[in-house]
């Protein structure tokens, strides 16, 4: 299974970018490069010009997306209800960079946030919109979830060993009887539909809004086809009360996939618990709060 890699990014900079940009594509050469506000893990992006992204990979890990996001996400965007990002050329290694690289269309919109929307319950509808467009797309030769796919669309049981570790790394600081029987149920709930399209990480980060709405999904770089229940982990993530109510209708999902999609967020939150409990007292409180309201819901499933 992979791992989360060491950082990798000390080695991408804006000089890099200009050097493989002038050796690869000499029709950009001189246009300005700069870092993005807002960064992520997995790649390091940055502006190309006014219109233009160029995104690197920080780690081996995280070269199969490359490939993956340049087929399949200008098949996609067209049955798909808001931008994704638009694919405008591949790179090759290359300026002692050692992997494949993406250049891609600028998209505009901040990272959502509840402060940055308008009407927390219709973005959440819109967001379950998406995901059921997703679902809708054709998967024949999609790529099958698995070690590409971080096994998101697989079931929550690849992370089996590494839940369990971290809540016993948690015991007596949160109640680790009822995580544990989340996880349990996570694992027993069986997926038998059909295979479908997921994102693998449709949360705050991913998505864009523009004057208050769903604008934009990025970031498809743990997409494929498998079980959808790891989408629906915003749930927790980003909703809550009315937000969560309306985002669920919307997906319509059964149980069973909720009961992995809880052990989807279960997985993620504590894993993230154990990195900051001493730490970092904001991000803490924030994992305690998805954890915390993941077993509410597992006590009395939300209807």
């Amino acid at each position: 299974m992979l791992t989360n890699p060491p950082d990798g990014r000390a080695g991408i900079t804006a000089d890099l970018v200009r050097r493989l940009i002038r050796a690869q594509f000499p029709q950009w050469d001189g246009l300005p490069v700069a870092p993005v506000p807002v960064d992520g893990w997995d790649n390091r992006t940055y502006r190309l010009g006014g219109t233009m992204t160029a995104r690197l990979p920080t780690a081996a890990g995280y070269v199969p997306a490359v490939g993956k996001e340049h087929g399949w996400l200008p098949r996609l965007a067209p049955h798909l209800p808001v931008a994704v990002p638009p694919v405008l050329a591949k790179g090759r290694p290359g300026e002692g960079y050692p992997y494949p690289w993406s250049v891609r269309g600028w998209l505009d919109g901040e990272t959502a946030a509840p402060g940055r929307v308008d009407d927390l319950s219709r973005f959440a509808v819109s967001v379950g919109e998406f995901i059921l467009a997703l679902q809708r797309c054709d998967t024949t030769g999609g790529p099958v979830a698995g070690e590409h796919s971080w096994y998101r669309g697989t079931p929550p049981a690849s992370y089996d060993d590494e839940t369990r570790h971290c809540l016993d790394l948690l015991r007596g600081r949160i109640d680790t009887r009822l995580a544990g029987e989340v996880w349990e149920a996570a694992l027993a709930a069986r997926w038998t539909g059909r295979p479908v399209w997921f994102h693998g990480d449709i949360s705050q980060g991913n998505l864009l809004v523009d004057h208050g709405r769903l604008s934009a999904v990025i970031d498809f770089g743990t997409c494929g086809v498998g079980d959808p229940a790891c989408d629906l982990v915003i749930a927790w993530g980003m909703f809550s009360d009315e937000s969560r109510a309306a985002f669920r209708a919307t997906v319509a999902q059964d149980e069973e996939t909720w009961a992995r999609a809880r052990g989807w967020a279960l997985w993620k939150a504590v894993l993230l618990l154990v990195d900051c409990i001493d730490t970092d007292p904001a991000k803490a409180a924030a994992n305690r709060r998805i954890i915390d309201e993941v077993l509410a819901e597992h006590r009395r499933p939300a209807s």
